[in-house]
């Protein structure tokens, strides 16, 4: 959606990427050495009852040993009692790296700018921004009438609104139209079920009413009298109500504006980027529809763009009376097509065609502007940005100096100007943001991210090689490490990749990362079939009927990695999560001997029993991901790879899982079965550990410096296992 919430606009760059006084130096990077085995542990490893639970599908029957270990309510004695026993173990096979977890969080922090903030922008005469203090974990949300000069006026201090919660996040926050009432939904769980506060800016006062059990899209009318909201189905977290609250009154009495009947569908609520309509939309993984109501018209009847078509995925944004879609009506890789009548916008043939289907480029998402269109595009596996004149005067990319990097349209929140805003990052290059003038073409850096303790993008390189899969696909993989490390079969190297949801994983300037170059790593990123790094096609090549080829190309690019000689194949770990955790479970089970460690963060690892189960969040609407495993077809394809389902007797390498007692994503039960079921099946003495964080969800924990302890205590795993000291 195009819409502009205040959260998103300020969203980039919310971590810095610096380097401690006490790394490794740049021009020193550490000799490889051998890895020798972890200290061993004296705490005996946990082992989870085993309560056999039968299920039988399409004449296949499945026995479930660890099925207890479900608790919803998440207050069963037993099912705590085991978790609390893994962290014990957890704690003590990790203590003798506590010194390396505190060396390398000192070094992450320190290369955080503690006064970071963002590029301001302006909006009907106020600059907004965010800005952090120094040694605060959460950001500050500011405004200024008129210019940077004017006194500043804070609207949010995250680190208040944390205060007495072990998670805290501020998952949006919108504007009037009138700039006096800021909206915003704040989850303090880590489940995405937010509360919903209204700010009076001129009374600095929050209105008594509070919403609850909430999605954290939020729309404003145009006269700041309603807001537009989201209800979450309290059973599957889904969204699917509509509601109008009228200001001042009582959240009971909210008007039920529209119900999504098909849960198979996300619905997603917003403003569009001219303002002139609250925009919503609803998809799943191939359809889309989007309703409209004009903005000053909130007591109006949302109006169908165009009904949903089983195959067609669309999206909107408006500028100066013109519609622009995008759309892969006829286009794979998608193309964009305008109209101005929303009266006849349900017939496609009054489209008129703005940007044609090409094979060799897919559109990511446009930006409409009165006179220019700002379109991300992916070719050749890279995000680009193209600014099209309107008229037709200009059609031209954006330079890029880097084989390997980001670029991607940026906070862009007026339709009448001609200058934009886009971003820029790479493997070794800290988030830059540009601004463009698309009259004169004259570009101006605005900010480039501060990087401290010693760090310069010059000590590091990074290339993009191409391997060829096992049915002779070529796959694209990212590399960054050390000028000094050499790519001689010495190094270690962590691999890493994601591969579903069409979501790819680009090349961007990781801060955490550098503690792993300066030690000699090799960081490889995997551009496996499952996102859309080569387009539309790339990622139905790798879900559904085709999820394997995600799993055998990560397994190929490892392969191609060691056999041409670049990394160490007795130091070489993988690490991926959520979905990117299913991957870790699939390669382990598949090719064990191929990696010295491997991290699944909050693993997606039981997919068929998941996928059966319409009362767990986000089931349904994920059929079309995974396949509906009540057709016997899917059921037994994906029964083929579901890590949980294929556990066997065999070595498996060196292993860290963690998960999120409270994860509305991936639910803890998933990796903590898998892990029992691990402990009953291997036949090696590697190192099998697991972490739930009691307190957070699927993301981990919230907080600026508290998310670097436990990448920290990640990696602090890997550098370990490659045998080195410090």
């Amino acid at each position: 959606m195009k819409y502009t919430t205040l959260i998103a606009v300020l969203a980039f760059g919310l971590t810095a990427c610096q380097k401690s006084d006490d790394a490794p130096s740049p021009q020193t990077a550490p000799e490889a050495t051998t890895p020798e085995p972890m200290e061993s542990v004296t705490m005996q490893e946990p082992r989870a009852d085993k309560r056999p639970h039968e299920m039988t599908l399409h004449g296949i029957s499945r026995t479930d040993d660890y099925f207890w270990l479900r608790d919803d309510e998440r207050s069963d004695p037993d099912v705590i009692a085991y978790l609390e026993a893994e962290n014990g173990f957890f704690d003590e096979a990790m203590a003798h790296t506590e010194e390396m977890q505190s060396t390398l969080y000192d070094e992450m922090v320190a290369r955080l700018d503690p006064d970071e903030s963002s590029v301001p922008y302006d909006k009907d005469g106020w600059w907004y921004y965010y800005r952090y203090e120094p040694d605060k974990d959460y950001a500050i949300y500011a405004r200024r009438k008129g210019s940077m000069e004017a006194d500043e006026e804070i609207l949010v201090d995250g680190n208040q609104r944390a205060e007495g919660h072990d998670y805290y996040s501020l998952a949006n926050l919108e504007m009037s139209d009138d700039h006096r009432y800021a909206a915003m939904a704040e989850d303090t769980l880590s489940r995405r079920i937010h509360e919903i506060r209204i700010l009076d800016t001129q009374t600095g006062e929050f209105l008594p009413e509070v919403i609850g059990n909430a999605n954290a899209s939020i729309a404003w009318s145009a006269d700041g009298d309603y807001l537009f909201y989201l209800d979450k189905d309290p059973e599957t977290l889904l969204a699917y109500r509509v509601m109008r609250h009228k200001l001042g009154t009582d959240p009971a009495e909210d008007e039920l504006v529209y119900e999504e009947k098909d849960n198979r569908f996300y619905t997603g609520l917003g403003r569009s980027r001219s303002g002139d309509f609250i925009m919503l939309v609803h998809r799943e993984t191939e359809t889309s529809e989007v309703k409209l109501l004009p903005a000053d018209q909130p007591l109006g009847e949302f109006r169908i763009f165009l009904p949903r078509e089983a195959g067609h995925e669309y999206s909107i944004d408006h500028a100066n009376g013109r519609f622009f879609i995008r759309s892969n009506w006829d286009a794979e890789n998608f193309r964009v097509l305008s109209t101005t009548d929303l009266a006849t916008s349900a017939d496609k043939s009054t489209w008129k065609e703005v940007i044609p289907h090409r094979e060799d480029a897919m559109i990511r998402e446009i930006q409409a502007f009165d006179e220019w269109l700002v379109v991300g595009e992916r070719k050749d596996g890279l995000r680009q940005v193209r600014v099209i004149a309107l008229d037709g005067s200009l059609d031209r990319y954006l330079d890029a100096d880097s084989e390997s990097y980001v670029m991607w349209p940026g906070t862009n929140v007026n339709t009448d100007t001609s200058t934009v805003r886009y971003g820029y990052s790479s493997l070794t290059t800290p988030t830059q943001t540009w601004e463009v003038d698309l009259q004169t073409g004259e570009t101006t850096l605005l900010k480039a991210q501060r990087v401290l303790g010693g760090f310069d993008s010059a000590d590091y390189s990074s290339k993009r090689m191409m391997i060829t899969a096992r049915d002779g696909t070529e796959v694209p993989v990212s590399l960054a490490y050390h000028k000094n490390t050499a790519l001689d079969g010495s190094a270690p190297a962590l691999v890493y990749a994601y591969g579903s949801y069409g979501s790819s994983t680009d090349p961007w300037f990781r801060n955490s990362v550098v503690s792993l170059l300066d030690r000699g790593f090799v960081y490889a990123i995997a551009h496996i079939r499952g996102g859309q790094e080569m387009g539309r096609q790339w990622y139905e090549q790798g879900r559904l009927m085709n999820k394997k080829n995600t799993f055998t190309d990560f397994v190929d690019a490892t392969r191609a990695l060691q056999e041409q000689g670049l990394i160490d194949p007795e130091r070489t770990f993988a690490m991926g999560g959520s979905a990117g955790g299913l991957l870790m479970g699939a390669v382990v089970n598949m090719a064990p001997e191929l990696y010295h460690g491997v991290i699944a963060a909050v693993p997606f690892v039981d997919v068929v029993t998941t996928m059966l189960d319409e009362s767990i969040p986000l089931t349904s609407n994920e059929w079309n991901e995974w396949g509906d495993p009540r057709e016997k077809e899917a059921f037994e394809y994906m029964l083929s790879y579901s890590p949980y389902d294929n556990v066997s007797e065999q070595d498996y390498p060196n292993l860290m899982v963690t998960t999120g007692l409270h994860d509305s994503q991936v639910q803890y039960f998933e990796p903590a079965k898998w892990v029992a079921k691990l402990r009953e099946k291997r036949t090696d003495d590697n190192r099998l550990i697991m972490k739930t964080n009691m307190e957070a969800g699927h993301g981990g924990a919230s907080g600026r410096y508290r998310a670097y302890e436990e990448v920290a205590e990640e990696y602090a795993f890997l550098v370990d296992l490659a045998g080195m000291e410090k």
